[in-house]
């Protein structure tokens, strides 16, 4: 029995037992004994030891999943941004006091093994942070999964600010070890691209084969995904990039050394960072080479290793259902497609019947930019086959629009997969759509602005595809780990289960009036910003007030998210302070916090990250708003930093153009750990305000319809400058050259882009901004009515938690029951 195999001190779980395998694999893995151990020695040697405990539960996972054959989850995802691992394995394991005593015992203090471990950068911000909790959550609900993406060697980029502008530098994460993987090169597949395609005949049967230019091979790396406290331990198997004939001796004895390694160097560009720069043409092709090398791998994996030798594919759907996370793992479904058709030799209709039920798409946007469109030049130059499967696949569904809506042949043009202008090439979101049994939104706002409007001919044609569910966030990791405070002060109150049962957090509603309860609840606060306080002062230089209001806006950096609203507000305070508008000693002490990465080539989003550090440097140094207004802006903001940050904040900003943001999990983040929420009607926001209700959040702006509305009837931004003077100023402060130097030109770029266009709204809605703010400082100065607020927003937020998340996808689109361990 697989149980055997487990250590004796490891099935003790003793202390005596910890410290002899982490003394033994520190000896033996490291190769050091601990009086010349260096900290990261005793952090991977930490990490192997701990990650033995779970070995054998993975094991028996997949042991027992190969036996049942049960239904399962396939989730496909370019990103996947786990946070440190240490953390989550001993909280899965349930080992941290043994290690703690343990390593006390040798002198070896935890938090400093912790602090070794780096994060890997496998993802850019919310899609990977979804990805993860979804993993974590179907591990803890006992629910069969793996996930499949991309081990990217460098991941995202590196923020650093060099005279506050961003530069991206290389995030080596892997420089120093990776002791959570596990490399399987014997198991690696192979992955063609270019060359063309030929028919032949088939015994009588015309076929059709792609003859690829070249080819790499995709080694897998496993990751375990623990349940919390469950014995289950799921899998994630991320694909590294490697030539097929890695190194040509001839020739490097010829002397040409950089030719001799070209094919290894070539190959292994298609892993080795997340999201490439894709605003040339190279760019792009590295992208599409990068998604459908990830695909190809997994569906071939799951093919040919995961499922028994002799099953039969017609019975995929009962099987298996691969969840398309974004538009970037879409060229799966071409690829599956040619495996049964060229590969297997099926007939099309009976390899089409199987495709539409095993594969479904989350949407995870409202901005037509961001649905996917490949170039049919560059699609068919790389993946000739998959263009051609396409072409047919448009062609038949079109044939049933034809059918179904005669002589609307603009409707048909609407709905093709092929746009032909300004270029031939291939909607993604569409192939999604037409291909997958269901078509999801990630709010209730997204999912049906989704229907109604980015998706609308389609969900007129396939009513029954469209659902929605609203994303969450793990509790272990966002408030269990995160906030220990917090997490002891719930468990006291209302028992541990809330850990997987986030529902019963309602239960700390009547104690919003229990006066002990909000005391304590504030200390909490308190001792969180003080701990914030450490971790930035040490981190990044930067001194944090621990006794201002902490107003926090950490997202990825675009334009429609609004972070120029949020600085808009900031300089209004301070112009109105410095020339005797506002008197300083009723303004709110605020530390504005900032927390946001560029895309390497999003000019417009990089000049809003050096105005921001040019308004934080100008504020930082002026005597005449210290102790009353100050800017933080750490760089790199990341998981890591985000689990310290968020239990901190006591305002959470949300602010973006209502109608664009398709949900958001910041948001759910800090209101599950205490945060109020200032916030237009977008995303998850609405939810969110209608649980915690009106009282305790912080609603401004124009609604979606009304947004609609003003674009509509042509909107013209001059006219909320010329006419709001408190605007107006604080514009002509950014654009006086206040913030740069006396240069005028640094920042006219943003000034203008607000002026002539701004087309996320920004002037329009802020005099509500400003007014709310107004609200949020007279509900902040009653200190004991904010904490009621504070605690009510915890109570109400359990259903944000991913679990019940995963129970949707379960009940609407996937139909994968729980395994019962005791089975």
């Amino acid at each position: 029995m697989t149980q055997n195999t487990e250590p004796i001190a490891i099935r003790e779980r003793t202390v005596d037992g910890f410290t002899r395998e982490f003394l033994r694999e520190l000896n033996f893995g490291q190769g050091v004994d601990l009086s010349r151990a260096s900290v990261n020695d005793q952090y991977l040697a930490l990490a192997r030891t701990v990650r033995h405990y779970l070995m054998v539960r993975w094991l028996e996972t997949l042991r027992r999943q190969y036996e049942l054959q049960a239904k399962s989850v396939a989730y496909l995802s370019a990103e996947f941004l786990l946070g440190r691992q240490l953390d989550n394995a001993l909280l899965a394991s349930g080992l941290q006091d043994v290690v703690e005593e343990g390593l006390g015992n040798l002198g070896i203090d935890l938090a400093t093994l912790r602090d070794a471990e780096v994060e890997p950068g496998l993802g850019n911000g919310g899609l990977g942070r979804l990805a993860a909790c979804f993993v974590d959550s179907l591990a803890t609900m006992n629910v069969p999964c793996i996930g499949y993406g991309i081990r990217y060697e460098y991941g995202i980029f590196r923020q650093t600010f060099v005279d506050g502008w961003q530069v991206e530098k290389p995030d080596n994460w892997l420089a120093l070890g990776s002791p959570w993987e596990f490399p399987h090169p014997e198991a690696a597949v192979t992955v063609s691209f270019g060359g063309h395609t030929e028919t032949y005949d088939d015994e009588g049967t015309e076929r059709t084969r792609w003859v690829p230019g070249w080819s790499v091979l995709g080694v897998p790396y496993n990751y375990m995904v623990p349940g919390f406290e469950n014995g289950r331990v799921n899998t994630l198997r991320l694909w590294s990039a490697q030539a097929t004939r890695a190194f040509d001796l001839e020739i490097f004895n010829a002397g040409d050394y950089a030719e001799a390694v070209r094919a290894q160097t070539f190959a292994e560009n298609i892993s080795k960072v997340l999201y490439p720069e894709d605003s040339t043409p190279q760019g792009k092709e590295l992208r599409l080479q990068q998604q459908y090398f990830f695909v190809a791998c997994s569906l071939a994996n799951f093919l040919e290793e995961v499922l028994p030798e002799d099953f039969d594919l017609r019975r995929l759907p009962e099987r298996i259902i691969f969840q398309l996370n974004d538009t970037h793992p879409v060229i799966a479904i071409p690829e599956l497609m040619r495996i049964l058709v060229d590969e297997r030799k099926w007939n099309w209709d009976d390899a089409w019947a199987v495709i539409q039920k095993v594969f479904a798409y989350t949407c995870h946007t409202l901005l037509p930019e961001a649905l996917e469109v490949w170039s049919a030049d560059l699609l068919g130059r790389l993946l000739p086959r998959h263009l051609e499967i396409i072409y047919r696949i448009n062609e038949e569904f079109l044939d049933g629009v034809r059918e179904r809506y005669p002589d609307d042949e603009l409707r048909v043009r609407r709905m093709s997969i092929i746009a032909e202008h300004p270029e031939r090439s291939v909607r993604m979101a569409f192939l999604a759509t037409v291909a997958g049994t269901k078509v999801n939104g990630v709010a209730a706002l997204h999912s049906q602005l989704l229907a109604d409007k980015v998706l609308h001919d389609f969900s007129e044609y396939f009513p029954e595809k469209f659902t929605n569910v609203t994303n969450g966030i793990t509790p272990r990791r966002f408030v269990r780990l995160a906030n220990p405070g917090l997490s002891g002060l719930i468990t006291g109150a209302i028992g541990d289960g809330w850990v997987t049962d986030l529902e019963r957090l309602k239960e700390l509603e009547p104690l919003a009036d229990d006066a002990e309860f909000r005391r304590l609840f504030r200390e909490i606060k308190t001792n969180n910003k003080h701990r914030l306080v450490d971790v930035l002062r040490e981190r990044d230089g930067i001194e944090l007030d621990p006794d201002t209001m902490l107003d926090v806006m950490v997202k990825r950096l675009h334009e429609y998210k609004r972070q120029t609203l949020k600085l808009l507000h900031v300089v209004s305070l301070y112009e109105r302070i410095t020339s005797g508008v506002l008197d300083i000693d009723k303004v709110t002490p605020r530390t504005f916090a900032f927390g946001a990465k560029a895309a390497p080539g999003y000019r417009m989003a990089k000049q809003i990250i050096g105005l921001i550090n040019a308004v934080g440097r100008t504020i930082n140094e002026d005597p005449a708003v210290k102790g009353r207004l100050s800017i933080a802006f750490p760089a790199n903001y990341n998981v890591t930093l985000a689990e310290t940050l968020i239990p901190a904040a006591d305002l959470s900003e949300q602010i973006s153009l209502a109608g664009k943001e398709a949900s958001g999990t910041g948001n759910m983040k800090f209101a599950l750990n205490g945060a109020l929420t200032i916030g237009t009607d977008d995303g998850a926001n609405v939810e969110i305000r209608q649980l915690v209700g009106d009282d305790h959040f912080f609603l401004f702006g124009l609604t979606e319809p009304e947004v609609a509305d003003v674009v509509d009837a042509g909107y013209h931004p001059t006219s909320y400058y010329e006419s709001n003077k408190t605007l107006r100023h604080a514009l002509d402060l950014i654009a006086s050259g206040k913030f740069s130097g006396g240069d005028r030109h640094v920042f006219e770029p943003v000034v203008a882009n607000l002026l002539q266009e701004d087309r996320f709204l920004v002037l329009a809605d802020f005099q509500a901004y400003l007014d709310a703010q107004d609200r949020v400082d007279a509900a902040y100065a009653d200190t004991d009515a904010w904490t009621r607020s504070a605690v009510l927003n915890v109570a109400r937020s359990g259903f944000f938690s991913s679990d019940r998340s995963m129970r949707d996808y379960i009940d609407r689109i996937w139909h994968t029951p729980p395994i019962d361990p005791n089975a």
